[in-house]
């Protein structure tokens, strides 16, 4: 027998010559959690060794973050309940503490690239991604929400707008509301194939955003569908998208493939709060190895096509990697 694949496993090296996919701390976008207190950090209850910090202690976490080779970083703010509404009108004013954290963080470390978050569940009062009227989520009314804050955002000198609403339309409306006042540099990531999934309670913690009343089936996707992101796929690119995004990551590795073999745009996974709590819960019960199944869940998210992973995973796995 003249085949033996065996031979190209005899070692670590040779393994590690032949290894078809490898995932480095260059494809990853790190999540952060904003607090308003400056030197705040509180714990996730559901996320063990994820922290919602105060803008002092992001920006700590960001110079830390930097010098273990993780250059790319998306904000969320934590927004108290006082502070939303019908309108979630503080998600565009340029005096709320989100804003001038994302100006703050870009002045202290420009060669960080730095995403935003725009939805408005973090500030609507009633917990949704889009106005509502009547216990319907409103389309276009929300679009003109999404552009006054996608133009806030852009302000501050981010790099990357993330639209997680799941909004029609939404990604043209942006493009054209920042190239008309010369952000035409701000890239947009689109959260092109959004899940109406059960992995994201966690996050929904983190941010205390879940809706107030009923769900989000009616603008997230059905999980039973593939075909259907390949139509979302389509608008988001003809609408302006650098990007595009799929999440859950893990439950939806096939669809990563799909968009991976259909389009030349960059493909973003999404490593969600309840894929990474899960691994984190089974390791502390000791149940498996968790630094193993920390890597081969990102090697898969990445063999299966995706180029950036946006996970909580990221600098633990940057710390392992360099034997810190």
């Amino acid at each position: 027998m003249n085949i033996r694949p065996r031979r190209n496993r005899k070692s670590e090296a040779v393994r590690r010559m032949v290894e078809e996919t490898k995932v480095t701390t260059d494809d990853f976008i790190f999540p952060l959690f904003l607090l308003e207190g400056a030197d705040d950090k509180i714990e996730v209850d559901s996320m063990p060794g994820i922290y919602r910090l105060g803008l002092d202690k992001i920006l700590k976490e960001i110079e830390g973050c930097l010098k273990l080779g993780i250059n790319v970083f998306d904000v969320f703010p934590v927004v108290p309940e006082h502070y939303k509404d019908k309108t979630a009108t503080k998600s565009f004013d340029p005096n709320f503490f989100y804003q001038k954290a994302l100006k703050r963080i870009k002045s202290e470390f420009p060669e960080a690239a730095i995403m935003s978050d725009v939805a408005l569940d973090p500030y609507n009062s009633d917990g949704h991604d889009g106005l509502v009227k009547n216990g319907e989520i409103l389309n276009d009314e929300t679009l003109e929400v999404l552009g006054k804050m996608a133009l806030a955002q852009a302000e501050t000198g981010i790099d990357i707008i993330g639209p997680s609403d799941m909004m029609d339309g939404r990604v043209g409306y942006i493009r054209e509301v920042l190239d008309d006042n010369g952000f035409n540099n701000v890239s947009i990531m689109s959260y092109t194939a959004k899940y109406a999934s059960a992995f994201y309670g966690p996050f929904r913690d983190a941010l205390d955003s879940a809706p107030k009343n009923g769900d989000k089936k009616t603008y997230q996707m059905n999980p039973a569908n593939q075909r259907e992101a390949l139509i979302e796929a389509d608008l988001d690119i003809e609408e302006g998208a650098d990007f595009l995004m799929v999440k859950p990551a893990l439950a939806y590795l096939d669809v990563i493939k799909l968009l991976k073999d259909n389009y030349a745009q960059p493909i973003a996974a999404y490593n969600v709060s309840g894929e990474y709590a899960m691994l984190k819960a089974a390791g502390m019960k000791g149940w498996i190895d968790y630094d193993r199944a920390m890597m081969e869940t990102l090697l898969s998210i990445k063999r299966a096509g995706a180029d950036v992973i946006l996970t909580y995973h990221a600098k633990e796995f940057a710390l392992l990697t360099k034997g810190l």
